[in-house]
């Protein structure tokens, strides 16, 4: 399989802009997310409000859409009480969907269709991941699935754990498609496991990501982590950050004080960094990626 044409852009010197949030903007837009679904419970409650956040994800500027499949696996789908069939459906769905937005916001620039992939189990929980037998089996069975649903590549998202990590991205390599890793960290530029940044992206790099970031990280931690990631990594790196942080009730508490303009400020920083793919996590919307779009070089490298 030929390459995915990000690599060709990344090669290029090319920024890559992902999108933003999807599970808290389905909130703001009043649509409820509960566990264990989340973000893909909008595939069957509100199918075209998803479509139409995709759509103005689109319509801001950014390259990558990612699909609401991050908790569409057959072991969700057991712990929501759902047929185990409805992971291959509602995988199907939300690709669909996402292109669906793609296709009327577009207007014929390329705009490719992400398949989200994350942890088996909580994202901010690394010691209730499964066995390592059971990783490389349910994460090689949701990639093949992403991959027969027409994802046009694959984000390995917000993995807490190297060995986790690994698994999804064999499991990506071997569908043949084009995919990214990204993790969670927090203080010190450690995964949730306590594995230091660096050696996490020294682990996967010999699979072939196009690029490795970190996701769903606070503002004031991200450029610490890309300052790890500059020394450690030899491909494209980067970072989707949030804009706010989960409340007391496990709601998401938005940040007002992270407006689009105060985003993209930060990003210069992020890019004299070094980072090249860019996008936003939790709390962030259309609005924050328009300002990436609108704000910073399309070229980063002359």
């Amino acid at each position: 399989m030929a390459p995915h044409p990000i690599h060709q852009r990344l090669e290029r010197g090319e920024l890559v802009l992902l999108d933003g949030a999807l599970g808290t903007e389905l909130e703001r837009r009043g649509v409820a997310t509960p566990l264990p679904l989340w973000s893909a419970q909008a595939i069957l409650d509100a199918p075209g409000t998803l479509r139409e956040v995709h759509e103005d994800y689109a319509r801001a500027g950014a390259d990558v859409l990612a699909a609401a499949t991050f908790r569409t696996t057959p072991r969700v789908m057991a712990k929501a009480g759902r047929p185990a069939a409805d992971a291959d459906r509602l995988t199907g769905e939300a690709i669909r969907i996402a292109a669906e937005g793609r296709d009327r916001a577009a207007a014929g620039r390329p705009v490719w269709i992400g398949g989200s992939m994350g942890p088996l189990e909580d994202c901010y929980r690394p010691e209730d991941a499964p066995s390592r037998e059971a990783m490389e089996r349910e994460h090689a069975g949701q990639a093949l699935r992403l991959q027969s649903a027409g994802a046009d590549l694959l984000l390995l998202e917000t993995f807490n754990r190297i060995d986790e990590a690994e698994a999804a991205a064999r499991a990506a390599r071997a569908t043949g498609l084009s995919f990214t890793v990204s993790f969670v960290c927090r203080g010190g530029a450690r995964l949730f496991s306590g594995e230091p940044l660096a050696d996490a992206v020294r682990a996967v790099e010999p699979l072939g990501p196009a690029a490795v970031l970190v996701n769903c990280t606070p503002l004031d931690e991200t450029a610490a982590c890309l300052d790890v990631m500059s020394r450690a990594a030899h491909v494209p790196f980067g970072c989707y950050p949030n804009a706010g942080l989960v409340g007391p009730t496990g709601a998401w508490s938005f940040d007002p004080s992270v407006t689009p303009e105060r985003f993209a400020a930060l990003a210069r920083d992020w890019l004299r960094l070094g980072a090249q793919v860019l996008g936003g996590c939790c709390g962030t919307s259309p609005e924050h990626i328009r300002a990436l779009r609108e704000s910073l070089p399309l070229v980063l490298v002359e």
